[in-house]
């Protein structure tokens, strides 16, 4: 059951197929339940908490940065567990060339399977270490976007992921207020060098009244 109007909220988040991209999350929620039993990827408490706290808390990244829906944007989803956002995102925009990236196997070796099983041909997984790959020729400056979701502080998620962006690119983090509050100062500071400086977005709800939330963004 989706306790909310999801196909509202699709259209509220640029999704140019809600149909398509609903029936798919239906498919992966399935896919992620049977995995769930043998491996432990992620925490889901029933099928509403999937709605809103993974795919709706993964799509709204879309409402706030619309050029997501639009443009070929090469995008890396740090610390991407189970696949959210990076599953959500390549399901709902084709237009986005999606890099998942975790250091724990079974976590890639899921996305990987669940890639198959929706048929994605824009999602690529890699199973390493950011600050690693960070520091490879073919990671440097490679991506349009970088984001992570329910990952680290904004200061690690910085240092270990600064060199994988263009020149022109832009960092976007999943943060709750509380975790904006603490930690934007902070990174602040660190990216002055840089010449980078951050921002953030209103903050919102996630539907139901499931929490709030924000994006840290570089500019």
């Amino acid at each position: 059951m989706i306790p909310f109007d999801l196909n509202k909220f699709c259209l509220k988040c640029n999704v140019p197929d809600p149909a398509d991209f609903i029936s798919k999350m239906t498919r992966l929620y399935d896919v992620l339940l049977k995995t769930n039993r043998d491996v432990n990827l992620t925490r889901i408490q029933s099928e509403e908490d999937y709605w809103i706290k993974h795919v709706a808390d993964s799509l709204v990244i879309a409402r706030y940065f619309p050029k997501l829906s639009t443009k070929e944007f090469s995008l890396a989803d740090i610390g991407c567990g189970a696949g959210f956002p990076s599953l959500v995102l390549a399901t709902a925009f084709s237009n986005l060339c999606i890099t998942a990236i975790d250091s724990i196997g079974k976590k890639t070796a899921f996305v990987e399977l669940a890639a198959r099983e929706l048929k994605l041909d824009n999602l690529e997984v890699i199973t390493g270490r950011s600050k690693e790959l960070n520091r490879k020729v073919e990671y440097i400056e490679r991506f349009d976007i970088v984001t992570a979701r329910a990952v680290s502080d904004l200061r690690t998620l910085f240092k270990e992921a600064r060199k994988f962006i263009k020149a022109d690119g832009q960092f976007i983090f999943f943060k709750t207020p509380e975790q904006a509050a603490i930690e934007l100062p902070q990174v602040s500071r660190d990216a002055q060098k840089y010449s980078l400086a951050w921002e953030q977005t209103e903050i919102f709800s996630l539907p139901c009244d499931s929490g709030k939330r924000l994006f840290v963004y570089s500019v």
